[in-house]
Order: structure tokens, then C-alpha cells, then sequence
């Protein structure tokens, strides 16, 4: 755990969420909403839920308007949301980490208060967009943070810029595997699109949050998360956004499901300090992936948040925060070497990494709730691993 951090254990009871924060932090960083309820405390000490929305800034890259949080002070953390959703999915988290981080925690092009043109919204792009906007903030490397589409995009970042990642945290991440959740595809799909501007009809919003209710009712994995989806499919009715979600969508997504896989080259990242976070319940991209990005890289950190969905960070913020910690605290910024990373790409997948045989119908994998793996510590750097004569 970071140093400092215990601290959250011993605040008393509060009505407001970030009311252990100092008042000048809250004036700086925060705005308040007064429609938003009273919190409680979760069973460890820490308040829980959200009464604030974090103030956003500007700037313009390549001719558009990138949004972003930037609060704190210390080691760069950069924090990427998942599709449809913006920066305020890591609310409930940003004021802790800012005490011990500087946090960087973008709306990607086409969410939230960034521009919404008809441009690239590849995950390629998108890790290019993230390297451009560290240039312009002056944040050379980074531990890179992402939930959802946003852990694809952290991959590839690290993929494309080892160089500038210290760390991955993933958090119900895609890119994966092929299973994601059949109303993705069906969207995904050819012509499908046609079909999304009836989310603007009257009446349309309404029929929404009544299919949500039904899929809680019935104790549903999807309806389980049907607060933080509802709130995603309440920003679809605007036709911007309605585009830019569908062209994001198909850069990663067909009627078939995922159409990108890291684990044709995570052998890349066999020294990179990897936390992997998933929600036991996850309904939109399945709990088993976790096993097999952990037996992809067996040194990663794996936890299952028992009775979590696809959002554990918004779920149960108080473990999320302390599991964080202790990664951070417990690991070393990866090194980077040109000519080790040479000689990995010549050496290839078959000799580096594991073979994986994992069909389409397995069933969830044999962890249970509350999954907790750990390796020891050690500084991690990309080893030349010669081939056996």
C-alpha cells in the first residue's frame, strides 16, 4: 500500500464523498451536484459513492478538442474509459489516487466533452491520440490504467510506445478474446446503425431504462451493471455521439465479436508489471478472459472482485483503491531496451510465450471470488531470453 494511504481507514462518517478532501482541493478540482444522494461508508472505512463532477481542461490536438481531468502530484497515471462512457467512469477513485499520482484522465475523441468528428476511432488511433496528448501535457512515461475498450487501447499503447509505459493496470479489458456481449455485435454488424436513430424517437429512453429494470429484476449479469449502462445509453440518443460510438465500436468489433487479440504478442510484455482486475459478474465481456490473459502472462497480478460486474472500480472503489496501492508500491517501472525488444520480436511468440488452448465454449474459469494472485516483487525489465541449442 502507498505510503499515506492507511489514512482513509480512520476518517469519520461524512455526507459527502470527498469530504475527507481539503476544501481548497474540492474549490480547484471539483464542482458540486446537489441531485446526487448521501454517501455511505463501505464495510473497511472508506466513504463510498460519488457527489462531485470533476472539472475538465482543454486543449486542441490536430485541430480537435481533447477533454481531460489532470489533478495530483507525484508518478504520471493515466487513466483511459471504456466505450461510450468519458472520464467521470473513475470518479468514485481520481481524488484518493491524486494524493499520491499526477492523474491524466482523459474523454477519448468522440466521448464526453472531446470533439466528435468523422475521423479514426481505431484503437491504434486512440493510442496515438493518448501519446500526443502526454506530449502536450509534458508527461513523458506513464502507468497507463484502462477499463473496457480503454484496456485495449492501454495495451496497445504499450504495445506501440513501450517506451513510455511503466505499468499496465486492466480492468475488465477487451482485446482479449473473440466473446463480447450479443448486443455489441448485433451493433456492430452491417447496416445495424440504421436502427440506432430510433433511440431518439419519444418514448425510446423510457422503453430503455424499463429493459433495465426487467434485466436487475431478474438478477441478470448485464442488469447487474444496468445504472452504469443506462447512463452510457442515455448519451446515445445524441447523433454525434450515436456515430462516434458505432464507428469505435467496429474498430473493434464485428458481428462475430472481438476482432482484435493481444495474445498473439503480450509475450511483448512478459517483464511489464501487469495488474489484471475483473468483476466476478462481468455480463459484457466474460470472467474468463481474465484466466487467459493471466495464463498468457503468468506474472501479472490477477484479481476477481466477487459480485462485481463490468465496472469493479465504480462497484467496490475501496478494495480497487488498496489493490492499486499495493500493485504500485509492490512494483518497478519497466525498463525499456531497444535492442532487447529486437530480439523478442525476432525470437517470437512460439518460443516466448505459453500455447494456449482455450475453446470458445469453456465454461468460467476455475477461480474463485475474490481471486487474488500474486508474484514476488522485483524490477522488471525486458529480458533477452536466448533459445535452447
Amino acid at each position: 500500500m502507498l505510503p499515506g494511504w492507511s489514512s482513509w481507514r480512520t476518517c469519520p462518517a461524512t455526507t459527502a464523498r470527498f469530504a475527507f478532501v481539503s476544501k481548497a482541493y474540492l474549490d480547484r478540482n471539483f464542482e458540486r451536484s446537489a441531485s446526487l444522494g448521501r454517501s455511505t461508508l463501505h464495510p473497511d472505512g472508506y466513504p463510498v459513492g460519488v457527489v462531485s463532477t470533476l472539472h475538465r481542461q482543454f486543449q486542441h490536438v490536430h485541430g480537435y478538442r481533447r477533454a481531460f481531468i489532470k489533478v495530483g502530484s507525484g508518478p504520471a497515471l493515466l487513466l483511459i474509459h471504456g466505450i461510450g462512457d468519458n472520464a467521470d467512469s473513475w470518479a468514485p477513485v481520481i481524488p484518493e489516487l491524486a494524493k499520491r499520482f499526477t492523474v491524466i484522465a482523459p474523454d477519448l475523441l468522440g466521448h464526453g466533452q472531446s470533439d466528435k468528428p468523422r475521423a479514426d476511432y481505431s484503437i491504434g488511433a486512440y493510442a496515438n491520440a493518448m501519446r500526443d496528448l502526454l506530449s502536450v501535457l509534458d508527461v513523458d512515461r506513464v502507468t497507463v490504467m484502462g477499463h473496457s475498450l480503454g484496456g485495449g487501447v492501454a495495451m496497445q499503447f504499450a504495445y506501440q510506445y513501450p517506451e513510455r509505459c511503466e505499468r499496465l493496470v486492466l480492468v475488465g479489458t477487451g482485446g482479449v478474446s473473440h466473446e463480447v456481449n450479443p448486443v455489441l455485435r448485433f451493433v456492430a454488424a452491417p447496416n445495424a446503425d440504421l436502427v440506432l436513430p430510433l433511440l431518439s424517437v419519444p418514448g425510446a429512453r423510457f422503453v430503455g431504462k424499463g429493459v433495465f429494470a426487467a434485466l436487475r429484476a431478474l438478477d441478470t449479469d448485464i442488469g447487474l451493471d444496468s445504472d452504469h449502462l443506462g447512463r452510457i445509453f442515455d448519451a446515445l440518443p445524441n447523433s454525434a455521439s450515436r456515430r462516434a460510438f458505432v464507428r469505435t465500436l467496429r474498430g473493434a468489433v464485428d458481428w462475430r465479436g472481438q476482432a482484435i487479440t493481444m495474445l498473439d504478442r503480450c509475450y511483448l510484455a512478459k517483464d511489464m508489471p501487469m495488474l489484471v482486475v475483473w468483476g466476478e459478474r462481468d455480463g459484457v465481456i466474460p470472467v474468463k478472459h481474465a484466466a487467459r490473459l493471466h495464463a498468457a502472462l503468468p506474472d501479472s497480478r490477477l484479481e476477481i472482485f466477487e459480485g462485481a460486474g463490468h465496472f469493479p472500480h465504480q462497484d467496490d472503489p475501496a478494495r480497487f483503491l488498496r489493490v492499486v496501492g499495493e500493485f504500485v508500491s509492490g512494483t518497478e517501472p519497466c525498463t525499456y531496451s531497444a535492442d532487447e525488444w529486437r530480439a523478442l520480436l525476432r525470437q517470437g511468440a512460439k518460443r516466448m510465450a505459453p500455447k494456449l488452448t482455450v475453446a470458445a465454449s469453456d465454461a468460467k474459469p476455475a477461480l474463485a471470488a475474490g481471486t487474488r494472485t500474486d508474484q514476488p516483487a522485483r524490477r522488471p525489465r525486458l529480458a533477452v531470453v536466448h533459445p535452447r541449442k
